[in-house]
């Protein structure tokens, strides 16, 4: 379950700041997967991250039951210091997972090799990215949240991420970002459409994505 209730988030600009959310509330229940649609800027990364806990609104309360994954495209939050491998190990900790058993899975779905022993700071973004999403699917969630995360390493990594997700997605939840229409219609029972700090669900997706190529503002 996610519920928003009168949540407002706003980000300070040098002539003021920008409103991406403004006094927003909706309630979804587990099993519901939700699609995020919105220009850039619109606040749709934003909503993610209020939804992971990784930032908090600045009014309101958000309530979650069940353990939800942190955003799927991002991968800013290991620690450029330690190796992949060290990385993966802290995580395991954090969410009380199987440090032998997610090792072995990333291990071998990322195709890392020896670089999985080598610092963070040393990967590119694809690298990173290939570690981050591994990750994820090593560690049961029960909603999965996912930022433009399909375009990860070249078309047969694709094709391996894309397989593995549509799996996870028979046993959990989704809450997506995409800027693929053909993303959000094969994976959204509802979407969410943002635009100028308010928020409109449509329980119709096809009716959303009209909406939203005919106006995206």
């Amino acid at each position: 379950m996610i519920e928003f209730q009168n949540v407002s988030k706003a980000y300070p600009l040098g002539s003021g700041k920008k409103i991406l959310l403004n006094n927003i509330s909706f309630r979804f229940e587990q099993g519901i997967n939700i699609g995020i649609l919105g220009v850039n800027g619109a606040g749709k990364s934003t909503a993610l991250k209020l939804i992971a806990g990784s930032e908090a609104p600045d009014k309101g309360r958000i309530l979650r039951s069940g353990t939800f994954s942190w955003p799927l495209g991002f991968s800013a939050g290991f620690q450029g210091s330690l190796s992949g491998e060290e990385n993966l190990r802290f995580i395991c900790r954090i969410y009380a997972a199987n440090i032998r058993t997610v090792i072995k899975s990333v291990k071998e779905f990322s195709e890392l090799g020896a670089a999985l022993y080598e610092p963070v700071s040393t990967y590119s973004t694809g690298m990173r990215a290939r570690l981050a999403f591994a990750l994820s699917m090593a560690i049961h969630f029960d909603v999965y949240l996912v930022d433009e995360i399909m375009g990860v390493g070249d078309r047969l990594f694709q094709q391996k991420c894309r397989s593995a997700f549509v799996e996870k997605s028979k046993q959990s939840s989704i809450i997506m970002v995409s800027h693929s229409m053909g993303t959000i219609r094969e994976y959204s029972d509802v979407v969410l459409l943002l635009s100028n700090g308010a928020l409109r669900i449509y329980d119709d997706v096809e009716e959303a994505i009209a909406i939203y190529e005919n106006n995206p503002t």
